[in-house]
């Protein structure tokens, strides 16, 4: 910054005119003196004096301009500094939140509180690969979970694709959306999207993205191994399902997730039709071999995302996030018959099944996992006394 102002220049320049006029004798004298000089010498004085002066105003000029383009530079650096140790706290925050994570819905809130302005844009999204089904991590300032995962699917396969061809991890544009790819291990676990109307898109926000990116990837990852681990300990070895201890617990969580989210989640309960039967015509590993039979079909029918347990000997729950009652019933329907046209090889045999499914849907704000299984129990019973092989709703008239 300049220690002398445009009216303290006016005052010198007034400064120095007076000057002149006060020594205006002494100055001509001695411009009289020059001229005998050079008169006597052959020197041009004057005219090198002019010189000299002009050139050591320009180099006082360049010197002041060259240490005004110094001090914009180190300003501008200092600047810089400052906001890459902004980009970086924020990212080691965000990390450490991420750390403390372990599973899906801590690593959702996680994104919901430091995304935005990780992003500079209340309009980022995250969509995360499941059992090659995408589902969003988290919604945006317009958009809830479901209508960003119907809006922004498309946009996220083409990303991913993109992703495929060119392994490198770099900003992939497509669908008006700025899209990065996560990976972890080289696996692609999601996509991580900001609006291309949220430009402009400087070299630090894209690094900023690209870095939480591949934080997110990799605590999706680690989350995936760990939900593996926990889900093998709680897992029925024959059909492949989740066992009763487990279920309990699961529809809580989710029962809490749907309160505070405002979406429906349905379960479906159904029982295998004279199984004891089979049981004891063939015995009890023609049984097993039934059961499990029943456990790869539920896999190939349903959603990576409902929760299949095994409840009983032959009584299995089916748990729908995000699914209201008429498409629970629709599931089970599919489910009954998938049962029915079955064929399970045994020796010189060939053994057929059936099952009664009762569905239910949680009440607002219901927390109690034992009334929504109460319901799904009922529903079953009266569909067992009404002809077996069929679906009946809980607390609803019967529907075949």
């Amino acid at each position: 910054m300049s220690l002398i102002g445009r009216q303290d220049r006016v005052l010198l320049a007034g400064l120095a005119a007076a000057l002149v006029v006060m020594f205006s004798g002494p100055i001509r004298y001695l411009l009289d003196l020059a001229r005998e000089v050079e008169q006597s010498s052959g020197l041009a004085l004057i005219p090198a004096l002019i010189i000299l002066t002009v050139v050591y105003f320009f180099y006082q000029q360049g010197k002041r301009q060259e240490a005004k383009t110094r001090t914009a530079t180190a300003e501008a650096e200092a600047l810089q500094a400052r906001a890459r140790a902004t980009e970086l706290e924020g990212l080691v925050t965000f990390g450490q939140a991420l750390g403390r994570s372990l599973d899906a819905e801590a690593i959702r809130d996680v994104v919901i509180q430091y995304l935005p302005k990780l992003a500079a844009s209340d309009e980022a999204w995250v969509m995360t690969r499941f059992e090659g089904d995408w589902r969003a991590l988290a919604g945006t300032a317009r958009h809830g979970r479901l209508e960003v995962e119907e809006l922004c699917r498309p946009i996220a396969d083409e990303a991913l694709r993109r992703t495929r061809v060119a392994p490198q991890q770099e900003p992939v544009s497509t669908g008006g959306h700025l899209c990065l790819p996560m990976t972890a291990g080289g696996v692609a676990v999601g996509v991580l999207a900001v609006p291309e109307a949220a430009a402009p898109f400087s070299e630090g926000r894209v690094r900023v993205l690209a870095a939480a990116a591949t934080l997110l990837g990799i605590s999706l990852r680690n989350a995936g191994l760990f939900r593996e681990v926990r889900e093998n300990s709680l897992r029925d070895a024959l059909t492949g399902c989740f066992n009763r201890a487990h279920a309990a617990e699961a529809i809580e969580t989710e029962l809490r997730r749907s309160r505070r989210s405002q979406a429906p989640v349905s379960l479906i309960m159904f029982d295998l039709d004279h199984f004891k039967a089979i049981n004891d015509r063939y015995g009890h590993q023609c049984g097993d071999a039934v059961l499990a039979a029943v456990g790869v079909q539920m896999r190939e029918v349903l959603r990576g995302s409902d929760l299949k347990c095994r409840y009983g000997g032959e009584e299995f729950l089916v748990l729908l996030p995000e699914t209201p009652l008429e498409g629970a019933k629709r599931v089970a329907d599919t489910l009954r018959r998938s049962l029915a046209d079955m064929r399970v090889p045994w020796q010189d045999e060939t053994i057929t099944i059936t099952a009664s499914f009762g569905v239910t849907v949680a009440l607002p704000a219901e927390v109690d996992a034992k009334a929504l299984i109460g319901r799904a129990d009922a529903a079953l019973y009266r569909a067992k006394d009404q002809g077996r092989n069929c679906v009946r709703l809980g607390g609803e008239t019967a529907v075949a």
